[in-house]
Order: structure tokens, then sequence, then C-alpha cells
């Protein structure tokens, strides 16, 4: 990533604290809800296949609003548009531990993802204005990177240890305290940004968001319904139009949401395509093993969380010696082989789920162990590539497109896991379960085919790409 020199500060550290912080608690909120979704689901009345909206309200309003995040924060300034993402994530969070109904649960998920669309860009881009190109950097993205799968799993363990404890709807209201604290430091400690020249193109992000949602909407009611109803097939056509005229109209705007020529070097199109299969495939293992561990072996919502330690631990673990892999081994290997760790690991648990067992032997826990240490050697290596080479202004719009492969491969690769799951053969739940995390294990295999053939290839150093002139 390029940049201008960024003035020293005094307090990197704290710096870093409150931009990774923030990060740390979007992401927990993608997944601290799934050892709560059984209490969620008995709560609010929400049905199977609908309680996947809990999910993709979230990431499909954070998804889809992500460009236009990066593009505020390119024009307004980027700390005035994390003050304006965490007072909104905060007061969102509170909405949803309030919500009486599914409704009221899945508008405030949808505020949440459009307050997280306008923090996630804005800690990724404040980290290249703070730290000077070069190790300190390097240093800042591992950690940014790395919170992507902490977090995850953090999520997943707190979540059950506040759904038994105290109730689901302590897991969001603990980010009133947290986000608060986030936005006094940031008053305090990160200096502000000076917005640039340009306009907002809202219309294009409004039909990049209603084309997904539009999608996957699609693809879950074919769970319930079949593909050839019109529901079902409607909101497919729908979608896929949306998409095209959004490209479309990113073509003709000389104020685009999407920079298209970002879309130009095929190293990047590699990263940003092989996180979305890669959290295709996770996703898949944190709803459905949350979903296991309480309805098949019978869980609390406590223990669910505990049992997710064998997957939080070596993630840690991994994620803090990244920088000495891949200064060992090269990023291009570390990266190679923690996707053939996780496929492996996603394959074994899907064997395993017919048999219910929690363990070493033939249950879950190899497997959850080989997950752990996989996806600390991913996001890392992945978000690097995402923006290598991209020009200081395009440096708001490239960290979108990074978050934006993160939260759609997850969307949409949860909405076909669903269609997987529900359309089983077999009338035993965790056979279900099972073909689903076979099926998410082949999103990872895809990802490592795609790794290999594009992804921080020797040959292919990411090309700088000529200046263009701005419209008058």
């Amino acid at each position: 990533m390029h940049s201008p020199h960024p003035l020293p500060d005094r307090h990197p550290a704290l710096i870093l604290a409150i931009l990774v912080g923030s990060y740390l608690m979007i992401v927990v909120d993608v997944s601290i809800v799934l050892t709560g979704l059984p209490r969620i689901q008995a709560d609010l009345g929400f049905s199977p296949a609908s309680l996947s909206w809990v999910q993709n309200a979230y990431t499909l309003s954070f998804g889809g609003f992500l460009l236009l995040g990066a593009r505020a924060g390119d024009i307004l300034g980027r700390r005035r548009m994390f003050l304006a993402g965490l007072a909104l994530f905060t007061l969102s969070s509170a909405g949803i531990g309030l919500a009486q109904g599914p409704a009221m649960l899945l508008a405030f998920r949808g505020l949440q993802g459009l307050g997280a669309a306008l923090l996630a860009p804005a800690s990724l881009a404040l980290i290249a204005s703070h730290f000077a190109e070069g190790p300190a950097r390097t240093r800042a993205l591992s950690w940014h990177a790395a919170v992507a799968g902490i977090g995850a799993t953090l999520g997943l363990v707190l979540g059950g240890l506040l759904a038994d404890l105290i109730s689901w709807r302590a897991g969001f209201f603990i980010n009133l305290p947290l986000g608060l604290l986030l936005m006094a430091g940031t008053r305090r400690f990160i200096r502000p940004t000076p917005p640039n020249p340009g306009r907002f193109a809202p219309l294009g992000a409004l039909n990049a968001t209603l084309g997904m949602g539009a999608l996957v909407f699609g693809i879950v009611e074919a769970a319930e319904t079949g593909w050839r109803t019109p529901g079902s097939s409607g909101a497919l056509l729908a979608g896929l139009g949306l998409l095209a005229l959004f490209l479309h109209r990113e073509r003709r705007n000389p104020h685009p949401t999407l920079p298209l020529h970002l879309l130009d070097d095929p190293a990047r199109n590699g990263a940003y395509l092989a996180r979305m299969l890669f959290l295709a495939g996770m996703v898949g293992f944190w709803f459905f093993t949350a979903q296991y561990l309480q309805g098949v072996l019978g869980f609390s919502p406590l223990l669910a969380g505990l049992a997710f330690i064998p997957v939080t631990l070596p993630n840690f673990i991994t994620a803090l010696a990244l920088p000495r892999l891949s200064q060992r081994w090269g990023q291009r290997r570390v990266l190679l082989g923690g996707l053939a760790l996780g496929c492996t690991g996603l394959l074994l648990q899907g064997l395993a789920a017919p048999h219910p067992e929690y363990g070493f032997g033939l249950g879950l826990g190899l497997p959850m162990l080989l997950i752990g240490l996989a996806q600390g050697c991913i996001l890392g290596p992945l978000t690097q590539a995402g923006v290598a080479g991209v020009r200081p202004e395009d440096t708001g719009a490239a960290s979108g497109l990074v978050n934006v492969a993160h939260q759609l491969g997850a969307s949409l690769g949860l909405a076909l896991l669903v269609v997987v799951f529900a359309s089983g053969r077999h009338g035993n739940i965790a056979q279900h379960i099972g073909d689903s995390l076979e099926a998410a294990a082949c999103f990872l295999a895809l990802a490592l085919g795609v790794t290999a053939r594009y992804v921080l290839r020797p040959t292919s150093a990411p090309r700088p790409h000529p200046t263009h002139k701005q419209p008058t």
C-alpha cells in the first residue's frame, strides 16, 4: 500500500489499540450471536430458515455499504467517518439488545452493519495515515488482519458465556461502554485526516446493496420453497440485474463508488476472490458448529462457547507468529499451507459429524484444532495482497474492497450452505450438518486453487497503475 509518509505519533501503541479494537468489535458481532441463536429463535420466534437472516441482515448491509463508507472517508475525512461509524454501531447495538421481535432485531442489525461499513475501511485506511510504510505498517496490518480470525472465534466463546450466564442480549449491550471508550480515545489520540475533493455516488452503493440482498434472499428462499418458485427465481434474477446495473453505472461515473481500475490487477482480484471463498466456507463452520454443539451434543450456550477454545487459542498463537512464519517461509507458502490445513479440518469435521462426539479421537477436537491453526495463517497475507500496489488516493476504496470480499463472501456462503443443509435427504440433523461442512470444505479447496494460480506469485509483483487525470 503506497501513501505519503505519515507524521510520527507520540502514542503509536494506543492508536493501534484503538484501530484494531474497533475492528475487533465489528468482527466479534458477526459471530457473537451464533452461540445464542437457539435462545434468539425461541425468544423472538424466528423460523429455522429465516434464522440465517440474523447474520445476513448485518453482513449484507455491511458489505453493500462498504464502498460508500470508504468513499465517504476519502472525501469527508477518515477520522470523521471513523467516529460516525462508532456512534452508529454503538447505538444500534443497544437497539438490538432491546429488540422485541424479528423485525426490530433485523432492522437494527442492518443499521449496525451500516455503522460497520463506515468504521471498517476507515480503520484500515487510518493505519496507513499513522504508520510509515515498512516494518511498522506491516506489524500494524498483521494485527488488523489477525483480529478478523481471532474475533470470529472470540465472539463464539463470548456469546456462549453471556447467553448462558446472563442473556444473549448482553452480547450487544456490552458494545455501549466499549464504543464510548473507543470514541473518547479516538478524539484524544487520532489526528484528523484532511478531506479530499470529490462527490458521492449513493445510488451506486444502493444498487450494490439491493442486488446482493436480492441474490441472497433468493438463495435462502430456495431453501424453503425450491428453486423454481417466483420468490426465489425472481429474487435471483433481480439481484443479478441490479448488480449488472451497478457495474454499468460505475463505468460511466466520473466519481465512482468503486474505481474499476482497481480490478485491473489479477493478483489483487485473486486475493479478493480467495477471501470471499475462504469466508464462504468459514461462516459455515461457525454457524453450523455452534448449532451442532447445542442441538446434537446437547451443550449449553456456555459450554458451546467454551468448546471453541481449541479454535481460538491456536488461531491466536499462529496470528502472533505470522510475521516470523512469513519471514522464514514466505507469505505465499504460509497462505497455501493455511488453506490446505483449513480445508482438511473442515472435511474431517464434516465426516465426523454423523458420529456425535467431542474429543480428539473421532470427534470435533482435532478438526477444530486444525481450523484454528489455519485461520491465523490466511487473513493477514490476503489483506496485504488485497491492498498491494494501489495509489494513495485509492487506499480507502481498496480497503473497502477487502472488507466487501470478506462480508459478501460470508453472506453468500451462509446462504448457499443453508440450501445444502435444507436439501439433505437424511432425517438426521447431524448428517445434514456434516453435508454442509463438507460443502464448506469445497469452498476452501477453491480458495486454495485461486491462491495457487494468482495470489502472491513470485513472478507477478503488483504493478503500479498509471496516473489518471481527474475530469474537470
